[in-house]
């Protein structure tokens, strides 16, 4: 019975992590289609950053093990890459889609987990933060690989886009000079009370499962 507990939780996280993502997908261009991922960082960077944090620090703490957090973003690594093929098999350029670098973020919050044996605050503060303030500058590394984002842009606008939300040329200067520093400042301060919004779910879910 113990396998199968351990299974079923583990299946539980499969199931959630991909919704998860497909959450993060339909909230908006959270893939970071190219034709946004300049004039957006700043608020892909957040919303990805958060959505990561909440399920990831929950199922860690869940599980109790460190490197579940991990594991999730390994999920959605996946699932994105899933949707990105499919873009691809449409006929779309290969870097019409980036693929959010989540992995290595969430590795920083399972190493704050174990390297402070297993202190669940430690993972929310200093975890949490981690995550806020890598998640843009593995991103932003990752969307330099792309060859020429603003011409990809305007040659394959993303057809689901209505008309006012046709691909501008980004405003550098005006809104922000460094979208890595503003993303990493606002993800690092907002990604701490989503850690703590995690583990509050998973003493809920504690509390659900003795009743």
């Amino acid at each position: 019975m113990v396998w199968l507990r351990r299974t079923t939780h583990y299946l539980f996280i499969v199931v959630v992590a991909v919704n998860s993502t497909l959450l993060t997908i339909n909230a908006g261009d959270y893939i970071f289609y190219t034709d946004w991922m300049w004039t957006s960082f700043v608020v892909f960077s957040v919303s990805q950053s958060t959505m990561l944090t909440v399920g990831a620090i929950y199922y860690m703490l869940f599980t109790g093990v460190p490197g579940t957090a991990t594991y999730y973003a390994t999920i959605m690594t996946i699932y994105t890459w899933v949707a990105k093929g499919a873009w691809f098999a449409l006929g779309y350029p290969y870097d019409f889609i980036v693929v959010p670098v989540w992995i290595p973020s969430a590795m920083l919050l399972d190493l704050s987990y174990w390297a402070t044996r297993r202190n669940k605050h430690a993972a929310i503060i200093i975890g949490g933060t981690l995550v806020g303030l890598s998640f843009p500058l593995f991103n932003m590394v990752n969307l330099l690989l792309v060859k020429d984002p603003l011409t990809t842009a305007f040659k394959y606008p993303r057809p689901t886009l209505p008309a006012y939300m046709t691909p501008i040329e980004p405003q550098v200067g005006k809104f922000y000079n460094s979208p890595v520093a503003l993303g990493s400042g606002a993800g690092a301060v907002l990604t701490v009370p989503m850690a703590a919004l995690g583990a509050k779910l998973n003493t809920w879910t504690y509390r659900w499962m003795a009743a």
